[in-house]
């Protein structure tokens, strides 16, 4: 068990249709290792992220998770920041309510409720240095804030992966340097760290 991955693709193909965008890709993260996928628009990287996540399964091929297959149960234990392209920013929500989404998926019949998660979810903002920001609406906030945002919101649900896509894209490059030392400080305590660039 201590050697077995933490995450373990093994000979997977994907496509959508009939045109394949994965073909016999492997890939082994150990507890503790911080990998970037790097590539160019349209290698697959996404995709890749994608069935490590669960959200698609592989046509040929297994997806593992602690040595199981990944199907979306397991969402708990891997926290997830999209790329900041993907976000309805004018959707009407504070900071606050962005990170207590996270905790919904450890599980509980609201997200809303109790002073304990608003105290854990403030936490986690100070954490990041943006605890300030919790009343301010989500589109009123800089990339890199935005990017805290939802790092925050990953962390809230205390994942055993933390998956992110593009992390740096779309924002200067001191934002960019700020989030990989982030990233960094995270994996340096323990967390395990997937990402695409």
């Amino acid at each position: 068990k201590a050697m077995q991955p933490l995450v373990e693709v093994r000979n997977a193909t994907f496509g959508y249709d009939a045109t394949p965008v994965l073909r016999n890709v492997s890939l082994h993260l150990h507890r503790g290792q911080f990998a970037a996928l790097v590539g160019p628009s349209g290698a697959g990287k996404t995709s890749l992220l994608k069935l490590v996540l669960g959200v698609l399964q592989p046509t040929h091929g297994a997806a593992l998770l602690d040595g199981a297959p990944i199907d979306g149960r397991q969402s708990g234990r891997i926290g997830y920041v999209p790329q900041l392209e993907t976000v309805d920013w004018n959707f009407p929500v504070t900071v606050e309510q962005v990170v207590l989404m996270g905790r919904v998926r450890r599980g509980g019949w609201g997200p809303w409720h109790g002073g304990a998660a608003r105290r854990e979810a403030h936490a986690v903002l100070a954490r990041l240095e943006i605890d300030h920001l919790a009343g301010r609406h989500i589109r009123a906030l800089s990339g890199g804030q935005q990017q805290r945002v939802f790092l925050a919101r990953a962390l809230i649900a205390q994942p055993d992966l933390l998956v992110l896509d593009e992390p740096t894209s779309g924002v200067d490059l001191r934002t960019a340097e700020n989030i990989l030392h982030l990233l960094a400080e995270l994996n340096r305590q323990g967390m395990t760290i997937l990402m695409t660039t």
